[in-house]
């Protein structure tokens, strides 16, 4: 297929992996994308206050599945495509559209939003897939499994209960069990940009998480209590990145990629930075919530699901994080196997004092990030040989 000039790739070589890094365009699409967390969270709050913390889990979840492959679509996308002439950029706002229409949908995509989330999701298909074929004709391979997992999407809005969330969860198989039969041969990856684009993925997801402690805060009088809350609930966003910025896991996960050949590269990629930051992100929404209900009655005990939900957060950071790094064969994960399965325990405190649970949160997480800052434990070999599991 013969594209137009003012669309096709430029005449020159790409730029050098080296100096392939995120742009800003690329970071204003990730603000749009992070939009949807918010909802994510508004949407695990609103379960727990109506008494159906699992549903609401289960939407989430299944929400977030779709479009979290298709975010990893667009970060690969840019990393093949770089957005640097203007018809690309608009192209990639058109995305940011998509992501927003599908991001409105959220709080009713079981209730009717349905269809406008599906037409959302087509749009951020079709932008992706033309974008992508300027690079490499292997997209095709994936296309069809995204028409398909939308098809889908489509028809739970005409279905009642519960088979719209029998058909999401079909979507969400196929779109994640696609790589195991499309293949990783013709996604060739550039390492720099993908670490990089994932670490402010995080960093903005962390920072939602602020401004949903603040929507939890919203007309209530600033007292000791509420203070020492807020500040606990921000005491635990900043344990959360200190686990994955606090020591240099980015800069041995760059060398990692950049040293593997290019099929094993993007299977790396594909274990280490689409599967195992699905639980990261998860856990991120999940603290968010759980701190949000906390923060209106901070003494007063938690409901059992906003107990469940905030240790289950601070549990599937950890144990993502965990998995991020066995992935790349980063050694010395035990402190955050052990985080994870202990974070539970704080849910006995929490169904006593919201306040009690956020205490013993911080004081573990923080555990975790301090001891593994101890030099037995910061010497960990890294085994490069690593494969993907």
């Amino acid at each position: 297929m013969r594209l137009p000039g003012w669309f096709a790739e430029r005449a020159e070589p790409a730029p050098p992996e080296s100096e392939l890094r995120v742009s800003t365009i690329e970071l204003f699409f990730d603000l749009v994308f992070v939009f949807t967390v918010t909802q994510l969270t508004m949407l695990v709050a609103d379960g727990i206050q109506e008494g159906r913390p699992l549903e609401g889990a289960l939407r989430v979840l299944l929400v977030f599945g779709v479009l979290w492959w298709m975010y990893a679509g667009y970060a690969w996308l840019t990393n093949a495509v770089p957005p640097v002439r203007p018809a690309r950029r608009v192209l990639v706002l058109l995305g940011m559209v998509g992501f927003l229409i599908t991001a409105l949908a959220i709080p009713s995509a079981f209730d009717g939003d349905g269809p406008a989330f599906a037409v959302g999701y087509l749009l951020l298909i079709l932008v992706h897939a033309g974008l992508y074929l300027q690079s490499t004709a292997a997209i095709a391979r994936v296309i069809p499994f995204n028409l398909g997992g939308v098809a889908l999407i489509g028809l739970a809005g005409a279905v009642g209960r519960p088979y719209d969330h029998l058909l999401w969860g079909m979507a969400v198989l196929l779109l994640w069990g696609s790589p195991y039969f499309i293949g990783q041969k013709g996604f060739e990856l550039r390492a720099g940009h993908i670490v990089e684009r994932h670490g402010l993925l995080v960093i903005v997801a962390l920072g939602e998480s602020i401004v949903a402690l603040g929507i939890g805060a919203r007309g209530l009088h600033v007292g000791p209590a509420l203070g020492v809350t807020a500040a606990l609930g921000l005491a635990l966003a900043a344990c959360l990145w200190w686990i994955y910025f606090g020591g240099d896991d980015e800069t041995r996960a760059e060398h990692i990629l950049a040293g593997a050949e290019p099929v094993r590269r993007t299977r790396l990629v594909l274990g280490a930075y689409f599967y195992a930051h699905i639980p990261m992100l998860l856990g991120i929404v999940a603290v968010a919530a759980g701190v949000k209900k906390a923060i209106g009655h901070p003494i007063d005990p938690l409901k059992p699901g906003a107990a469940v939900i905030l240790a289950a957060g601070a549990a599937l950071f950890l144990a993502g994080s965990a998995w991020f790094r066995r992935v790349l064969g980063i050694g010395g994960n035990r402190l955050r196997i052990a985080g994870a399965l202990a974070a539970p325990v704080s849910i006995a405190l929490g169904l006593w004092s919201a306040m009690a649970q956020l205490v013993v949160l911080v004081a573990l997480v923080g555990a975790v990030a301090v001891l593994e800052r101890r030099p037995a434990a910061a010497s960990s070999p890294v085994r490069a040989s690593a494969r993907v599991r």
